[in-house]
């Protein structure tokens, strides 16, 4: 990145060392420069209102990411198609009640349009994106007042920052509601990305998305949208009854955002030598997609083996149980298991979505690996011994158990002893006895 902030000149810059306009740069002075701000906000007023509270403007986000969606088709839910999804995630969750020991988390059962999913989710991607919003804003605010501003523009460099400030804001929301319209187009359910977007108690399904990921896998629709509730449930049951696993996600993608920088190289480029008197060119070039670089810290690293690590065990156990369950019920799950396998590895909309949005490419090498440790303390523990390890977050596998996970599965120092698992699925310890004094029995 240069060290001229958006192609702004700083004072003492070459042979002149009188303090400098810092928009000469863009072929103006700083009162032409503040019209066009007024004026360029006013825009983004007219398009997406306030914006809200935070960084992002959330109401311009939602107002694209829906004409996105709508420009494209976006038909409403019709009875029959709402009774198909909603008879769907009830067998679902009856089916499951045989796979897993997690009860159903499912109270409402609904059917969405895309529109209706930017709506719903809408919330939870305001928490995942704003880290990121304030880094971008709080970089464009700095690029505007790191220079030594004249004396007599003082008193209008304040209002001004502020209005780079709501520009930012803008900018971010715009790609936020980008990403989130194509997102839309590509989701099955409210449980696509790992995270819990759906309100608590709603599971989802969009027809749409339904039948978009069935076409050309020769598997009735009715088999479809069953494998595909029976993955919605099973996130479900893990978000509603596993008391920390909402927060502990939320906050491990709040942590990664928070040491992303911004790379505004390209917006520098973008705004050199614009025509001021044109607010409409401001705004194309300010469109453009924002580059978002991971800090190579030891503090970033930890937060992203962290949440890879997260995603991957919730992902690796719907995997697990929902082709358990599925396999002697729907002749077609062996399709299905490998449509939703091979959604990924081409870059599904998880990993573009959170490439936009909050700069990770999720690898679905650790969700491979985490599919294959659940299958593993399946095998050797049962289900409720599998399931008992979400009763603390301290009980889940680490990555480097996912490296190794026989080595977890069987009781390495660091991974899931017996004693540890045992107490966790025996229904006589009522967890308040004294330890022994002598040695444990051995357990198989």
């Amino acid at each position: 990145m240069s060290d001229t902030p958006f192609g702004f000149n700083r004072p003492g810059d070459g042979d002149d060392d009188k303090p400098q306009d810092p928009f000469n740069a863009m072929g103006g002075d700083m009162r032409q420069f503040a019209d066009m701000l007024h004026r360029f906000a006013d825009m983004i007023g007219g398009q997406g209102g306030g914006g809200g509270e935070g960084p992002l403007n959330w109401d311009l986000a939602k107002n694209i990411a829906r004409h996105s969606v709508v420009e494209q088709g976006d038909p409403s839910i019709v009875d029959a198609e709402r009774r198909q999804v909603e008879e769907a995630l009830r067998l679902a969750d009856l089916w499951l009640d045989e796979g897993t020991t997690l009860p159903a988390g499912i109270r409402t059962p609904q059917a969405w349009s895309r529109s209706e999913w930017i709506e719903q989710t809408l919330p939870v991607w305001a928490t995942v994106c704003d880290p990121i919003a304030t880094r971008m804003v709080e970089s464009m605010g700095g690029a505007l007042g790191s220079g030594e501003i004249p004396a007599d523009m003082q008193a209008m460099a304040g209002p001004l920052i502020g209005m780079v400030k709501q520009m930012a804001g803008a900018m971010v929301g715009g790609q936020a509601g980008q990403a989130l319209g194509a997102l839309a187009r590509e989701v099955v359910g409210s449980a696509d990305v790992g995270l819990p977007l759906a309100p608590a108690g709603v599971g989802a399904l969009l027809p749409a998305g339904v039948d978009a990921f069935g076409e050309g896998l020769e598997v009735s629709g009715d088999e479809v949208r069953l494998y595909l509730a029976l993955r919605e449930a099973a996130h479900q049951r893990l978000f509603a009854h596993v008391p920390w696993l909402r927060s502990h996600l939320l906050s491990a993608v709040e942590d990664y955002a928070r040491g992303i920088t911004v790379d505004l190289s390209g917006i520098e480029q973008a705004v050199q030598g614009l025509d001021l008197s044109n607010p409409e060119a401001l705004q194309e070039a300010l469109g453009g997609e924002l580059q978002l670089q991971p800090e190579e810290t030891p503090q970033q690293k930890a937060a992203l083996a962290r949440l890879e690590t997260a995603l991957a065990l919730v992902e690796g156990w719907v995997d697990t149980v929902v082709n358990q369950v599925a396999a002697d019920r729907l002749p077609g799950s062996v399709k299905l298991a490998e449509a939703v396998r091979r959604r990924r590895a081409t870059g599904g909309p998880a990993e573009r979505t959170f490439a936009t949005l909050v700069g990770l490419e999720l690898r679905p090498r650790r969700l491979r690996e985490a599919a294959a440790l659940w299958r593993t303390l399946t095998e050797v523990r049962g289900t409720q011994g599998r399931d008992a390890v979400w009763e603390h977050p301290d009980l889940l596998p680490s990555a480097d158990d996912l490296d190794d996970p026989d080595g977890y599965v069987h009781g390495r120092d660091e991974g899931l002893s017996d004693l540890d698992l045992s107490k966790l699925t025996d229904p006589d310890d009522k967890g308040d006895d004294k330890p022994d004094d002598g040695d444990p029995e051995p357990r198989s």
